[in-house]
């Protein structure tokens, strides 16, 4: 056996043969998720690598294991380890079981695996845990004070970021795809963004009130009718990029770091804005809207009335 891997491969569920190069099976489940997803699998990854002394996580044979691999990963998980000395969270466990499921199931389309032990992979039992659900809705208040955050800032970006923030509060969008959003995809009237670049590669249109559509049309006047991205970067002399190319969606994230402690309210992400848009949704009555966000069906969303009562709870 190789020397690198003795805490994982020293038992039942050895494989025949000896351990080879990154392949096919890793490359194919990788390729087939989205970007995002693609480095949330590598990080796993590279967690079950620190823990079992793998140097390099890249071209570690990953298809190769088999169902006691995977449950001694599993177990291993659920003790403390790193520098907190805790445990993963139930749905970092999962997580990293369905990773290995994605890379199982590869290998038995490749004929490297038989269905009989991908079978016995997928029957590795879950972590049952529960934690607290992260991140919160955002009070109209605190909504409040990063709009006037933004208008506070008389410069370019001010405007920009006031356009954002009615995308995303309004529209319930992820960060992802507010950073992919082109100039073609805002209309005008009906005032709606077109998302072209869903989670799962679904897309969807999503009308939004006229009071986002006044923020979006005083950010395309400063912006100007350029073709490329509809959100980009503009440096600290405010100065707006001109090559077409958008914002990171971890810009995005900063963005409204930076707002939220300019407005004095506790800190917040992307997501926590998709959340209360969740919430006013259903304190409005559009349960059928919320079930089909959850889903991520990317059905057309037609929430119509979301200009009043506001208020999260």
């Amino acid at each position: 056996m190789a020397s690198n891997t003795p805490a994982l491969f020293d038992g039942a569920g050895l494989p025949a043969t000896e351990p080879e190069t990154l392949t096919d099976p890793v490359y194919a489940y990788v390729e087939s998720l989205a970007p995002a997803s693609q480095e949330a699998v590598w990080k796993r990854l590279r967690t079950v690598a620190r823990l079992f002394e793998i140097p390099d996580p890249a071209t570690f044979p990953w298809h190769h294991l088999r169902a006691a691999q995977v449950a001694r990963i599993r177990q291993r998980l659920m003790q403390p380890y790193g520098p907190t000395h805790k445990r993963a969270a139930p749905a970092t466990v999962n997580l990293t079981l369905a990773v290995f499921r994605g890379i199982a199931r590869e290998a038995r389309n490749a004929s490297t695996m038989t269905s009989e032990e991908y079978r016995r992979i997928c029957e590795v039992k879950a972590d049952k845990g529960e934690r607290l659900p992260r991140g919160r809705a955002v009070p109209k208040g605190e909504l409040t004070a990063l709009v006037q955050a933004c208008a506070r800032d008389k410069t370019a970006a001010g405007v920009r970021d006031a356009a954002m923030l009615a995308a995303l509060y309004t529209g319930g969008l992820r960060r992802s795809e507010l950073a992919a959003l082109t100039l073609d995809d805002y209309i005008p009237a009906p005032p709606a963004l077109r998302i072209l670049h869903g989670k799962n590669d679904k897309q969807r249109v999503v009308p939004i009130p006229a009071s986002a559509a006044v923020a979006l049309d005083r950010w395309v006047e400063v912006r100007g009718r350029e073709p490329g991205a509809l959100f980009v970067p503009i440096d600290q002399a405010g100065r707006i990029a001109e090559d077409g190319k958008g914002m990171s969606a971890h810009a995005i994230y900063k963005m409204l770091n930076k707002r939220a402690r300019q407005a004095g309210v506790p800190p917040l992400t992307p997501h926590d804005m998709r959340r209360t848009f969740v919430v006013i949704c259903t304190n409005c009555g559009h349960h059928n809207l919320v079930d089909r966000q959850r889903t991520r069906s990317g059905g057309v969303v037609m929430p119509g009335t979301l200009e009043s009562d506001r208020e999260p709870t």
